[in-house]
């Protein structure tokens, strides 16, 4: 039996954009005039830029009927993970550069970088502990993300993926040659149990601390509109953190994913919404160079009364092959219906290094976003199959931050990134609190993680905007207070060209009001022409810095009155 949902109360939990988990904080977003102090200038040298497949060179501005300026963005590469495999499941070795073959949109490309994932593997002499460690030692290597779903999956289960998982990390050697970090999300929880680390004791430890409590919610459809939202915005979160990070992610879910909803018995609407939703998933995926790989835990038998009709006869992963459509549209596999789930572990981790990275510019150069631009790779070897993604569209630009009405998708990213335990390397950014002056704080944004405007005839001025949020907790990691967060616009030096390619970083300070409490304080900063994020945390009980404020520059960024603040409940 298929309980109908309330299409309203459907509706409005997968609302796009979706909320954070905590709804119950409160965001204002003001605009504040910068510290002045804050831009240095550099060289005029090209200015480095990692995006992969969505990244695209400027041209010069042409002017509008209107007066307004629209500057045109083509793609320039397409970066694709491949994974080829056998009838029986095993990775295929051994193949070459003109073993490949790619078409997008049936036109074919030519393949011009290729390269193994095993060959982007730290050193045997390199040992990482952390996301910085991984950014700074091995900045493209392959990684894996394990991730618990103690949301859609059944406590029996649940202690049987951990079982699983147990297994699979005790036939891995004390140094695991891949990065791994390990996330158990719940409906009301996004833990990250450890950072990315090659030290299994460290996974093994965690995960014997670990439980996961009794998930009531779980087995009641009533809460399927929840649990459809934490997946959303778990994948979400997840490929915002990480898409900093230049290698491929190798995702793991170990859950159900989905609850078996079937969708004939809800309205269009609803369907739309949920397509939209996997769609801007997919994305973000891509985007990050994330593979999703999922594996159900419940075994051989379904049972009907426990995970519904539609998870025995259609798709363990949710109604309509919801979960697997999005594991399958990133290059990745779905794996169920057996009692191994260790082996499906280590399979899928092995896929994770055993791949193909095939670069290639893309032919059609139009600007059509609306258009699905679908990949197709073959391989001259008969027998294997080819796992990669499917396509993708061209990215719009971030929507303009109001701070009168910000949107609910901003509050969305905002408040995830503050709570998270997850570093967000998306931005590159560093925050140290200034000598002899214990509220004001030095932040620094790396010009690779910037894209400055092009200046016009009528304005030649480059500049840049960004959003800047702080949450403070106290020791036992419980946030004080409600997020405050402020939208700035910089602009740069005069002496900074109008057009072209250009390395300046950012700088400046900001004054923060410490709770008498709080022992940590987390910076968010997203740029607003990327909408990327970056993350880092102070410990307020550590004694100050020595180094002293930078000088100003004397090309101070225009003040911006700031209007009202207005709360804004997300």
């Amino acid at each position: 039996m298929h309980r109908r949902i309330g299409p309203a109360f459907l509706a409005i939990s997968l609302a796009l954009p979706l909320l954070a988990q905590d709804a119950s904080k409160t965001v204002t977003v003001t605009s504040q005039e910068p510290t002045p102090a804050p831009v240095q200038t550099a060289p005029p040298p090209v200015q480095t830029q990692q995006n992969g497949q969505r990244n695209g060179t400027p041209t010069q501005p042409t002017q509008n009927p209107d007066g307004t300026y629209t500057v045109h963005v083509s793609t320039r590469i397409v970066v694709l993970d491949v994974v080829a495999t056998t009838k029986d499941g095993k990775t295929v070795q051994g193949l070459t550069k003109s073993d490949f073959h790619v078409t997008e949109s049936e036109d074919p490309q030519t393949i011009t970088n290729f390269e193994l994932g095993t060959s982007r593997l730290p050193a045997p002499e390199v040992d990482i502990e952390s996301t910085a460690d991984l950014d700074r030692l091995a900045p493209r290597a392959p990684v894996n993300i394990i991730l618990l779903d103690e949301f859609n999956t059944r406590f029996e289960d649940e202690a049987f993926a951990q079982y699983s998982l147990k297994k699979y990390l005790e036939r891995q050697p004390d140094h695991m040659s891949t990065p791994t970090m390990l996330i158990a999300v719940g409906i009301d929880k996004f833990d990250v149990l450890h950072d990315y680390t090659q030290n299994k004791q460290l996974l093994l430890d965690v995960l014997k601390h670990h439980f996961s409590g009794n998930p009531w919610r779980n087995n009641s459809m009533s809460w399927a509109a929840e649990r459809y939202g934490t997946a959303f915005l778990t994948l979400r979160r997840i490929s915002e953190a990480s898409i900093g990070h230049q290698g491929h992610k190798n995702m793991i879910w170990i859950g159900r994913g989905f609850p078996a909803l079937r969708f004939e018995n809800q309205p269009v609407d609803t369907m739309n919404r949920i397509n939209s939703l996997r769609q801007d998933c997919v994305n973000l995926m891509r985007d990050a160079r994330i593979t999703l790989t999922t594996i159900d835990p419940a075994g051989l038998l379904i049972d009907p009364g426990v995970y519904g009709g539609a998870a025995a006869f259609n798709d363990p992963f949710g109604g309509n092959y919801e979960f697997s459509q999005l594991a399958q549209a990133t290059g990745g596999r779905t794996m169920y219906g057996r009692n191994d789930v260790d082996v499906q572990i280590n399979a899928a981790a092995e896929e994770g290094t055993d791949f193909y990275t095939l670069v290639y510019h893309p032919t059609n150069t139009s600007r059509d976003a609306y258009k699905f631009r679908k990949i197709n790779v073959t391989v001259d070897r008969p027998g294997v199959t080819i796992s990669t993604t499917k396509g993708y569209y061209l990215a719009f630009r971030p929507r303009p931050v109001d701070p009168k009405a910000p949107s609910r998708r901003l509050m969305s990213d905002l408040v995830s990134a503050a709570d998270s335990k997850m570093a967000y390397d998306g931005a590159e950014i560093n925050v140290s609190r200034v000598a002899n002056d214990p509220k004001t704080f030095q932040i620094h944004v790396a010009p690779r993680s910037l894209a400055w405007s092009l200046g016009t005839e009528a304005d030649p001025t480059r500049k840049v905007d960004i959003v800047l949020a702080i949450t403070q907790f106290d020791k036992k990691s419980k946030p004080i207070g409600n997020p405050k967060a402020f939208s700035m616009k910089f602009s740069a030096p005069a002496k900074v060209p109008a057009t072209g390619r250009i390395e300046v970083p950012l700088n400046f300070q900001q004054k923060v009001d410490l709770e008498g409490k709080a022992t940590r304080a987390r910076f968010v900063v997203r740029i607003g022409s990327s909408g990327r994020i970056g993350t880092a945390d102070i410990d307020l009980t550590q004694p100050m810095a020595t180094s002293t404020t930078p000088p100003a520059d004397t090309t101070a960024p225009p003040a911006v009155p700031p209007p009202s603040p207005a709360p804004t409940q997300p």
